[in-house]
C-alpha cells in the first residue's frame, strides 16, 4: 500500500507538470523528462515528509536539488535549457494550501478586527502560513539552481555544440 501511495503521488505530479509545461510550449521531446523529474522530485518530498518526518521546507529543498540535478543531466539529452525542464517540474510543489490559508487569514483578520482574540489568531495563522509559503518557494528556487553551480561545465554546455556530444 505504501508503494501505491508513492507511485500515485509521482504520477499526479507528473501529470500536473506536463500540464504546466504545455503552457510554456517546450519541445515535445522534453515532456517525458519533465514528467520524470516531477514524479521523482515530488515522490522524494512525499517520502521525506511521510516516512522520515522531515518538514516541508527541508523536503522541498532536497526535492528541488534532485529536480535541478536531473534537469542538468537530461538537458543535454533533450538539447534544451535546464529551465525548460525544471520549472514545470517544480510547479506541482508550490505550497498552494499554505498560500490559500495565508490569504484567507488575512481576509478574516480584517473582518474580525473588532474581536482582539479572534483577530490575533488569524494574524498568527497568516504569519505562519505566509512564512511557510515563502520559505518553500525560496528553497525551491535555490535548490533547483544549486546544481548549476556544482555542475557548471555541464550546465553551461547543454545547448552548445553538437547534439551528439
Amino acid at each position: 500500500m505504501i508503494a501505491v501511495d508513492i507511485i500515485s503521488d509521482g504520477i499526479f505530479a507528473a501529470v500536473a507538470a506536463m500540464g504546466f509545461g504545455s503552457i510554456s510550449d517546450p519541445p515535445v521531446r522534453a515532456f517525458p523528462y519533465i514528467a520524470i523529474l516531477a514524479a521523482v522530485g515530488h515522490a522524494a518530498r512525499y517520502c521525506l515528509m511521510t516516512f522520515l518526518g522531515v518538514d516541508i521546507v527541508s523536503a522541498s529543498l532536497v526535492a528541488a536539488v534532485i529536480i535541478g540535478t536531473g534537469s542538468v543531466w537530461f538537458g543535454r539529452r533533450v538539447f534544451c535549457p535546464m529551465t525548460v525542464l525544471y520549472i514545470p517540474a517544480l510547479l506541482p510543489m508550490v505550497p498552494g494550501t499554505y498560500a490559500y490559508k495565508t490569504v484567507f487569514s488575512l481576509i478574516m483578520f480584517f473582518q474580525e478586527i473588532s474581536s482582539p482574540t479572534q483577530g490575533s489568531e488569524y494574524l498568527q495563522a497568516m504569519i505562519y502560513n505566509g512564512a511557510v509559503s515563502f520559505s518553500v518557494l525560496f528553497t525551491l528556487g535555490v535548490g533547483a539552481t544549486i546544481p548549476v553551480f556544482l555542475l557548471r561545465e555541464r550546465a553551461n554546455s547543454m545547448t552548445r555544440g553538437s547534439k551528439f556530444i
